[in-house]
């Protein structure tokens, strides 16, 4: 199916009907993305769908943006909840390890018996009917279903998905095919001819699903084999790690050009090695292949996932990654000033009060950035933090994640002693708990000591949570910098700056600090600032 161009993901909230905002199908078009949008979103508000959760008109706006204007003109906006479920689909369609996603409902939609199917101008929506109309009696009454599929919009897809249908002896009685402007597709179909329970067809579906991703989504089938410990289906095509593809950036390298010159690390699961490629200096992350698990490759083919998305002066520069045997590694720009957390500790550097604002602010313009692309770091640290010719960059997206639709998440992910006390107590946490990592940071960059020196990682998380404990701020902290670390590590994370606000703030003070010839602490500090120490 190809792709059409219905403007970006991430837009802003529409311009008025008239005017020339939106993209795809003409004035017409996006006057009609615009009409479905303010009317779904007006429904949720005044319908109790979560109307009050933060980000969603931007995510409502970018999913009718994503889609043909033919979908605004055959989604039934009275039925707020087909919109959230198609948006929830495509979300979960474009998480890397998931591939082809579902669902089935049973549906009241009535079509002629003459409905030819595919591109029908008869909309999917889902209406009761008049039991005396005509279309209702001339017709097959047995049960009709809804089947919903969402996934990376790939080659004969779609004739793979009818073909299952037919093989379930279901008859398509109404079908829609959507392409997104960003290379997913949705497709839904209208069926009857199934005589059993709603969840024998959804089983059914999904064995049917099975196969089809051996053969489009090998990696995504075969670690579920791995995870139901199943025989795994080794093929040709089916022994790599499957990455979505994007025509526009070719990312695979040629391990033959990569040039190992000497180990920096070594971890649990793999070793970060300085080499070149192409004659470039660069980092390499290898995997260590007797470590392998279904939970490495799944973090594997994410940090790949988010690293290729991501453009930014201060976020290290993805250089592309190797998913074929017999190595699997990520390879970015090398950074020769090493990490934050080497200076300090390693090399016992320090460093002076205009430094630390100028590292402070590009930490949080890229993190601002991360953000704004609803990427969460969850793993912001020192030692993640990277320096290179007056420069600081954020790395390591070994366990980032894009945010899901509930813009919450609940697994403890992370390092002790820079982790959110949500995120210690498996709460639902978001971007914010990032906020809170960058308080502590801050605080190290001060002081140039490890955050709860005297205590094990498991003890300052436990303290953290259960008594509120925080590292001690000097009286003569710098009182804008005092006021804001206070503020990053609230325990309410609503409480906490945002990343565009840290910026605003640092830059406010950047210019005072350099002009009045401070070091690194401002004298004056009263104690009323300090928060209990360690």
């Amino acid at each position: 199916m190809a792709a059409e161009s219905c403007g970006s993901r991430g837009a802003s909230p529409p311009p008025p009907p008239s005017s020339a905002g939106g993209g795809g199908g003409g004035a017409a078009g996006r006057r009609r993305k615009a009409e479905a949008y303010a009317e779904v979103l007006r429904r949720i508000r005044s319908g109790g769908y979560g109307g009050g959760r933060p980000g969603l008109e931007d995510e409502l706006w970018a999913h009718f943006q994503g889609l043909p204007a033919r979908y605004a003109l055959d989604v039934n906006v009275e039925r707020v909840e087909d919109v959230l479920l198609h948006n929830k689909l495509l979300e979960q369609a474009r998480e890397p390890m998931n591939g082809l996603v579902f669902d089935v409902r049973p549906s009241q939609v009535v079509t002629p018996e003459d409905s030819t199917g595919f591109e029908s101008s008869t909309s999917f929506k889902q209406e009761e009917q008049d039991p005396q109309s005509s279309a209702f009696t001339s017709r097959d009454q047995r049960p009709l279903y809804e089947i919903i599929f969402a996934c990376d919009d790939k080659p004969k897809l779609l004739s793979q998905l009818t073909l299952l249908l037919g093989e379930l002896g279901l008859n398509i009685q109404e079908a829609h095919a959507y392409s997104t402007s960003d290379g997913y597709s949705l497709d839904i179909f209208v069926v009857n001819g199934w005589e059993y329970e709603v969840d024998i067809l959804r089983s059914a579906l999904r064995k049917g699903i099975d196969k089809i991703k051996y053969r489009a989504w090998p990696l995504v089938q075969s670690m579920a084999a791995r995870m139901d410990h199943r025989p795994m289906e080794v093929s040709p095509s089916s022994d790599f790690v499957q990455i979505p593809a994007d025509a526009a950036d070719v990312w695979e390298v040629d391990p033959r050009l990569l040039k190992f010159e000497r180990k920096l690390a070594s971890g649990s699961f793999g070793d970060l090695y300085h080499g070149t490629y192409c004659s470039q200096d660069v980092a390499i992350k290898v995997l260590k292949p007797e470590r392998v698990s279904v939970d490495m490759l799944r973090e594997f083919a994410q940090e790949v996932y988010i690293m290729k998305k991501v453009r930014h002066k201060n976020v290290v520069q993805f250089i592309g990654a190797c998913t074929r045997p017999p190595i699997s590694c990520i390879v970015t720009e090398f950074m020769h000033g090493g990490s934050i957390f080497d200076f300090l500790y390693n090399r016992r550097g320090k460093f002076q009060l205009p430094d630390v604002i100028r590292i402070a602010s590009d930490i949080s313009k890229g993190m601002n950035y991360l953000h704004q692309i609803n990427i969460v770091h969850r793993d912001l640290k020192t030692a993640n933090l990277l320096m290179d010719d007056q420069v600081v960059k954020v790395a390591d997206f070994g366990v980032a994640r894009v945010k899901d639709q509930s813009g919450v998440m609940t697994a403890e992910t992370g390092t002790y002693r820079w982790m959110a006390p949500e995120v210690i107590e498996h709460l639902p946490y978001d971007h914010s708990a990032d906020v809170f990592s960058f308080g502590i940071v801050l605080w190290e960059l001060l002081t140039g000591k490890l955050p709860y020196e005297d205590m094990t990682p498991l003890q300052a998380a436990v303290a953290v949570v259960q008594k509120d404990l925080r590292p001690t701020i000097a009286a003569d902290t710098h009182p804008v910098l005092a006021d804001l670390i206070q503020r990053c590590w609230q325990k309410d994370p609503a409480l906490r700056p945002t990343f565009a606000e840290i910026v605003d703030i640092l830059n406010s003070i950047k210019e005072v600090v350099r002009s009045s010839g401070h070091h690194k602490r401002h004298p004056g500090r009263s104690d009323s600032g300090r928060r209990r120490g360690c």
